[in-house]
């Protein structure tokens, strides 16, 4: 007893896949979806750019609408 166990495997973290979830958001004023995948190349956003880290001055590029008036939604 008090004898650790022993594995013949090993996981190292670069054999693990990294997942990584996209969030889309929803323009409330013209329906224009922002998916983070995506970006927003156009306008500076480069793909892969969490919503959260969207700067608070960007707008929709449709509507000119700001980003609170914005809304996740599921796709």
């Amino acid at each position: 007893m008090g004898r650790p166990i022993q594995s013949k495997h090993s996981i190292r973290l670069s054999d693990c896949d990294t997942v990584m979830e996209h969030k889309t958001w929803m323009c409330l004023i013209c329906g224009w979806i922002y998916d983070e995948a995506e970006g927003d190349p156009e306008h500076g956003i480069a793909p892969g750019t969490k919503w959260e880290d969207v700067p608070m001055n960007w707008t929709c590029p449709e509507c000119a609408a700001r980003k609170e008036d914005f809304e996740m939604v599921a796709i």
